[in-house]
């Protein structure tokens, strides 16, 4: 029996044998919880593995690039992605493109970039990949060079006799030639032969399963014919130093407009402005998927306080004996707040095991990553929950007449 006055180590004593009495009740109330804590870690988690997986891919790209995309990337506003619309799909670039800014601009090096889908084979093996056109300049620019003894990338020569060689990237290189030096090979792109004079170190999975680990990399000049057009998707410029990009970017915009008149018919953009971007993307989409899943923790609430609702009724004389004894209202009221809380929590404690064990299982096969910020949040919000949603019934509870409580049946 309580105390008359009972001190708040006495309350949570009471609370947790409370609680204790029966455990798959306790269990079920905490489920909602359990479920709800579980999701926001996890898709908290997923989107911090995906922003710390672009950092690293954009860092194993090289530093100081530039690029000159199609369209307008960042809108009017200049903040975030959007889209290029129409101008997107009719922009294009050529050669002479090229051959102007390398001339006008103190740069380290340029290099176009077509992108398209082919498929490869060698004997009886084949892959689906990307196949990326460029120059001679896009290895060392974008550090894609083979490693020692694993080849190399083309020369110019190369390119401007249209030498059918090809680079492959790590998976590519792997799902044809197995533990096979690939080397001098000759592997069949779109029904035309290349001799393949490098492969590339492993870079790490992607995003939904695509990879620079499933590319490869010819000439440009021989390329044309693969995809049958010489329009230029984009261009790559490796600026000297840091504090050059500003203006790198602003002498290109200049140099380009006198052939490209519509003001959204390019964006010339650096790695930062567009890391910022798909951060931002993936934080919005972080937080609207996190909101969903939380919804959840609400739903674990109302379980909460509908069980202890019914609890209240269970122990309704139980309640009642206790005023009658002089319990006050405000140790009754309490007792059900701290059983509620505990039951919250505990909720969320398990939530976040839950979630930080499927987090490390993701990671395995996709990006994730558990951080203190995210089950700091989630053991907060269901502690929260717990405290709003167990305010009612201990409400209900130390309302409770003595007589009334006594008589109840």
């Amino acid at each position: 029996m309580l105390k008359l006055k009972p001190s708040l180590d006495d309350l949570i004593k009471s609370s947790i044998r409370s609680i204790l009495k029966n455990k798959v009740r306790t269990f079920l109330t905490s489920l909602g919880i359990i479920i709800g804590v579980t999701s926001v870690i996890l898709l908290v988690s997923i989107g911090n593995g995906l922003k710390s997986f672009v950092v690293e891919q954009f860092d194993s790209l090289g530093s100081n690039i530039v690029y000159v995309m199609p369209g307008n990337m960042f809108g009017s506003n200049g903040e975030g992605f959007a889209g290029g619309g129409q101008s997107m799909l009719n922009t294009s670039f050529k050669e002479k493109d090229l051959t102007t800014l390398e001339r006008k601009l103190d740069i380290e090096s340029i290099f176009p970039m077509i992108e398209s889908r082919v498929e490869v084979k060698y004997l009886n093996n084949s892959k689906k990949t990307s196949l990326e056109i460029t120059n001679h300049q896009y290895g060392k620019s974008m550090n894609s060079l083979p490693s020692s003894g694993n080849g190399r990338w083309f020369t110019k020569a190369e390119e401007n006799k249209n030498a059918k060689v090809v680079i492959l990237g790590y998976n590519v290189k792997d799902e044809l030639f197995g533990v096979s030096n690939p080397l001098n090979k000759k592997i069949n792109i779109s029904g035309h032969t290349f001799k393949v004079i490098g492969y590339l170190d492993k870079k790490g999975g992607g995003i939904g399963g695509a990879s620079i680990d499933d590319a490869i990399y010819i000439p440009l000049n021989v390329g044309y014919n693969i995809v049958g057009h010489k329009n230029i998707q984009s261009i790559g410029i490796k600026v000297k130093s840091k504090e050059d990009i500003e203006k790198i970017k602003k002498q290109t915009e200049e140099i380009l407009k006198k052939d490209y008149k519509k003001e959204d018919a390019f964006s010339v953009v650096d790695q930062s402005q567009i890391l910022s971007s798909i951060n931002t993307i993936l934080s919005t989409l972080t937080v609207a998927l996190s909101g969903i899943a939380a919804i959840s923790l609400v739903v674990g609430g109302i379980g909460i306080m509908n069980i202890m609702l019914v609890t209240v009724t269970e122990r309704t004389k139980e309640i009642g004996l206790r005023k009658a004894v002089g319990a006050y209202p405000r140790a009754i009221l309490l007792q059900f707040l701290i059983e509620a809380i505990i039951l919250s929590c505990l909720g969320g404690g398990v939530g976040i095991i839950l979630g930080s064990l499927g987090a490390w299982g993701i990671d395995k096969i996709f990006p994730a990553e558990v951080t203190i910020q995210s089950i700091i949040l989630a053991f907060g919000v269901s502690t929260i929950v717990g405290i709003i949603f167990g305010v009612a019934p201990a409400r209900k509870a130390s309302k409770l007449s003595p007589i009334e409580a006594l008589r109840y049946e």
